[in-house]
């Protein structure tokens, strides 16, 4: 069997969303594509293994079932307004997962910016090892490569920048109202909709790269038992099916300014935003696993670094820098 490359797989896509629900004719697609029949009707198998609804007929041609909300680069760069972030984009229709393809490219030398997309992940992952549910084609799953001039003990603000940066992409562009669980659980009327995931390769002194991994929930209509009542998608939310290129384009384009407002002005307006964008900042009863103890207290804020802020019940203040926090009250 023939498998179809990237470069390939977009042609082929392409041309079928030329004409979406009509037939393209099989002249026409071996002809722009440089390929027999036969070769056509294994990429179509090979689409069609993917999750992709493809017609292939004897006589009419091949059609794509419906016009697909697809995270197709040559969808989304007509529609970028970024100086950096997702000028360079490598898409696939599966991957294991998009921050593994990331350090590899990142290991080899890749640009700042450089943006991988998968419609479906089977290894998807989120914090402290967890899995991260990827139906294909419903949601955004995405990792970009950062090459921050920031310090190795700073780049966990990367996470909340990109929590922020998110949660007013999604309002923006989806008129959801969106809530920030530190340090980067973005929730939906109280049920998580987006992770962020930053893992970092560095020496003692300086950062070599971050891969900045992202899920978001948009237009799934159900999830596994293990997560009803805590996962929700965009779509469950507002009652509607939202473009993905279109959020993917408004967070893009808010983390990247969000990103060099870091590097050039320090962390005072993300810490800022984020305590606006939260209800759990402020306030909020909280227990947090350290590792080797608990703290139990309420929420202070966040300090410059991005730490979480925690009043104990003897009135100190104790900076959170990682852990796990077991409840919210």
């Amino acid at each position: 069997m023939s498998y179809p490359d990237e470069s390939q797989i977009h042609q082929l896509i392409l041309l079928l969303l030329r004409n979406p629900d009509k037939f393209t004719s099989h002249e026409r697609l071996t002809e722009d594509l440089n390929i027999s029949i036969e070769i056509l009707a294994q990429w179509v198998d090979s689409l069609k293994d993917q999750g992709l609804e493809v017609e292939f007929h004897p006589q009419l041609g091949c059609r794509l079932g419906g016009a697909p909300d697809l995270l197709l680069p040559e969808l989304i760069k007509p529609q970028l307004q970024t100086v950096t972030f997702g000028k360079i984009i490598r898409y696939f229709l599966q991957v294991g997962s998009t921050n593994d393809v990331s350090h590899q490219l990142a290991q080899q030398g890749a640009d700042e910016g450089t943006l991988v997309l998968a419609e479906d992940q089977s290894q998807g992952r989120g914090r402290l090892g967890r899995s991260w549910f990827s139906k294909r084609n419903a949601g955004i799953y995405a990792s970009l490569i950062l090459r921050p001039n920031l310090k190795p003990r700073d780049a966990p603000i990367l996470n909340l920048v990109a929590a922020v940066a998110a949660s007013e992409a999604i309002e923006r562009s989806c008129g959801l109202k969106m809530d920030i669980k530190w340090p980067n659980d973005l929730l939906v009327n109280g049920k998580k909709c987006c992770g962020i995931l930053a893992e970092m390769d560095a020496d003692l002194n300086a950062i070599h790269y971050v891969i900045l991994g992202i899920g978001i929930n948009v237009n799934q209509s159900c999830f596994p038992k293990m997560l009803q009542g805590q996962a929700s998608s965009l779509f469950l939310e507002g009652g509607q099916k939202y473009s993905r290129v279109k959020v993917l384009v408004e967070f893009l384009k808010s983390f990247e300014a969000l990103y060099m407002e870091l590097q050039s002005k320090g962390s005072h307006e993300v810490i800022t935003r984020w305590i606006q964008n939260s209800s759990y900042a402020l306030g909020r009863k909280v227990s947090v696993d350290l590792g080797g103890r608990q703290i139990h207290g309420t929420t202070a804020g966040l300090g410059k670094e991005g730490t979480l802020r925690v009043q104990l019940e003897n009135g100190q203040i104790e900076e959170v820098v990682s852990g796990e926090v077991v409840a919210w009250r």
